[in-house]
């Protein structure tokens, strides 16, 4: 399959992810937000979180804060 019959495939999912503010990139980040949400549930300290995802997904810890920041976020109205 090549690149264009994908993203035209899947255009309309796509559209609507762009108009919710969704970034694409996030998508690589889901499992670091499921292991914060787990170790924050068990009660560890956020700081402490950023440092071991950060380690763990070998990102620093401001891109580990933004990530927590944007997917904490609620979508653009407009789109949902």
């Amino acid at each position: 399959m090549k690149v264009f019959e994908l993203i035209n495939f899947n255009r309309e999912l796509l559209k609507r992810l762009q108009e919710a503010g969704i970034r694409l990139e996030d998508a690589r980040y889901v499992d670091l937000y499921s292991d914060y949400v787990d170790m924050h549930r068990n009660g560890e300290k956020v700081s402490y979180i950023v440092a071991v995802l950060s380690e763990k997904y070998a990102v620093s810890e401001r891109k580990v804060y933004g990530l927590l920041k944007r997917f904490q976020s609620d979508c653009k109205p407009s789109a949902v």
